[in-house]
C-alpha cells in the first residue's frame, strides 16, 4: 500500500515540544505586556464571509486568500474564506457589537491567520499574529497612535536581544506631496513603488517612476523625500522646508500628526529607538495616516518584524458610523523563525514538565497517581510514566521531559516518603 506523505504542507510551522515551549513563552510574554497596557482580549472567527474579508483589503489579497470549500451546500452558506489578518475581521466585529462596547475600544487579538503566499524560507502561509488596536467612535485622538507603538516596543523587548528600531511615517505626507506635484491620480502606483523601494536597486525604482511618466524634477523630489529619516529634531526642518516650497493642506496635516506622534514617543524615553522615516508607506491601502514598521538594524535582511498604522474608514463598508482605528501587529511565527535562525533567541529547549514520576511496577501505580495529584495541587506540572520499561529506561525518559524525577517502589509506598532526583 502506498504510504501517505506525512510532512506538513509547505509554509506551515510545526515544532517539536521543546521549541514549542519557547514559542508559547514568547506568546505569553506578548500577551502579558498587551494586557498590562489595558488591551482587552477577543477572538474573531477564523472563517468569515469572503465579501467581508475583501471589502477593502487591496493589493494582491484576493489572490492569496484561502477559500473554504464545503462538501455539502446549505441555503444559508455564504461564500467563505479563511481570514488573512485580524484588522478586517475586527472592523466587522466592532460594527456588530458596537452598542455593547466602550469606546475608545482597546483590544488585542492573538491567533492564526492564513495567506496563500508563495512558500519560501521564513515566509509562512499559516502564522500567528499578535495584534493590538484602538477603535474610536467618530474621533480617535492621536495619542493612541503612540500608545500602540510603545506597547508593541515593550512587548518585543521582552525577548528580542539586539536593539530594535521602530520607523514611523504618515501617509498624508506623501499623499499631500503628490497632490502638490500634480501626481494625485498616480498616488496608488507611486505608493506601491516606494513601498517596494527598499527591496530593489535604486535604478529599478527610478525606472518605475519614468514608466509612469514622471519628469526629472518630480523624480528628484521623490528620491530626496524618501531619504528623510531621523529623530524629531532631525526630520522636522526638512519636512518644513518641503512644505514651505510646495504647501498643501494634506501635507500640513501629515507633518503635524507625525510631529505629535513622534514627540509623544520620544517623551516616553524612546528617542532614537523610534524614528521618522519617509520610506515607510505600508502596502495595504486601508491605512490613512500614521504607519509603523519595526526592524533589527543589525539584521536588516530579516525585514520588518512588527508593523501597523491608522485606518480612518475601514468600517465604512459595513456601517455609516465613523469608527476610526489604529493598530500594530507582531507576526510571531515569522519572527520566531528568523530569530531562531540567527541565534537571537534563548535556544535552550525548555522542559515543560516539573516532575516525572516513575512507578517501578503496576503495584505502585495508585500511590504514584496520589503523589502526582498532590504535586499538581501545589501548582506543578507532573507526568507519570506507566509504560512497562526498566527503571533505567524510565529515568532516561524522565530526564528528557522533566526537570525532576521521582522513583516509586515498594518501600516508597510503605513509608509514604520518596526522594526527588534533580536532572541537569
Amino acid at each position: 500500500m502506498k504510504k501517505i506523505n506525512t510532512s506538513p504542507i509547505s509554509g506551515m510551522q510545526e515544532l517539536l515540544p521543546g521549541k514549542q515551549a519557547i514559542f508559547n513563552q514568547l506568546l505569553a510574554e506578548i500577551t502579558r505586556v498587551y494586557h498590562a497596557h489595558g488591551f482587552l482580549s477577543i477572538e474573531t472567527p477564523v472563517i468569515d464571509r469572503t465579501e467581508i474579508l475583501l471589502a477593502k483589503a487591496g493589493g494582491d489579497t484576493e489572490k492569496q486568500i484561502y477559500k473554504v470549500v464545503k462538501t455539502a451546500e446549505t441555503a444559508d452558506d455564504a461564500d467563505q474564506a479563511l481570514r488573512f489578518d485580524h484588522t478586517v475581521p475586527l472592523a466587522r466585529y466592532v460594527v456588530e457589537h458596537e452598542s455593547d462596547l466602550k469606546f475608545p475600544f482597546k483590544v488585542t487579538q492573538i491567533g492564526r491567520n492564513f495567506r496563500g503566499e508563495r512558500a519560501q524560507k521564513g515566509r509562512f502561509r499559516e502564522f500567528y499574529q499578535c495584534d493590538i488596536d484602538v477603535i474610536g467612535r467618530n474621533k480617535l485622538p492621536l495619542g493612541y497612535d503612540a500608545d500602540v507603538v510603545a506597547t508593541a516596543y515593550e512587548a518585543l523587548k521582552t525577548f528580542v536581544k539586539p536593539e530594535i528600531l521602530v520607523r514611523v511615517s504618515n501617509r498624508k505626507i506623501l499623499g499631500g506631496l503628490l497632490e502638490t506635484l500634480g501626481l494625485a491620480e498616480k498616488s496608488d502606483v507611486i505608493f506601491g513603488i516606494i513601498d517596494h523601494a527598499e527591496k530593489v536597486p535604486l535604478e529599478k525604482t527610478h525606472a518605475a517612476y519614468e514608466e509612469e511618466g514622471l519628469n526629472a524634477e518630480q523624480i528628484k523630489t521623490l528620491e530626496d523625500f524618501v531619504e528623510i529619516r531621523g529623530t524629531l529634531e532631525e526630520v522636522m526642518p526638512k519636512l518644513e522646508e518641503i512644505f514651505a516650497h510646495v504647501g498643501g493642506e494634506t501635507l500640513r496635516e501629515g507633518i503635524d500628526e507625525l510631529s505629535f506622534v513622534l514627540g509623544n514617543l520620544e517623551a516616553q524615553g524612546l528617542k532614537g529607538k523610534v524614528i521618522a522615516d519617509m520610506l515607510i508607506i505600508r502596502g495595504l491601502d486601508y491605512y490613512t495616516g500614521s504607519v509603523f514598521e519595526t526592524i533589527i538594524p543589525e539584521y536588516k535582511e530579516i525585514g520588518s518584524i512588527c508593523s501597523g498604522g491608522r485606518y480612518e474608514n475601514l468600517a465604512g463598508y459595513y456601517t455609516d458610523q465613523q469608527l476610526p482605528g489604529v493598530g500594530i501587529s507582531i507576526g510571531l511565527t515569522r519572527l520566531f523563525y528568523v530569530l531562531n535562525e540567527y541565534g537571537l533567541l534563548d535556544d535552550t529547549e525548555r522542559k515543560v514538565v516539573d516532575y516525572c514520576i516513575c512507578p517501578i511496577s503496576e503495584n505502585e501505580y495508585a500511590f504514584a497517581a496520589k503523589v502526582a495529584a498532590e504535586l499538581r495541587a501545589e501548582g506543578n506540572t507532573v507526568d507519570v510514566i506507566y509504560a512497562g520499561k526498566s527503571v533505567g529506561d524510565k529515568l532516561k525518559y524522565a530526564a528528557a521531559v522533566a526537570t525532576k524525577g521521582i522513583v516509586i517502589g515498594e518501600s516508597e509506598v510503605e513509608s509514604g516518603k520518596y526522594e526527588i532526583k534533580e536532572f541537569a
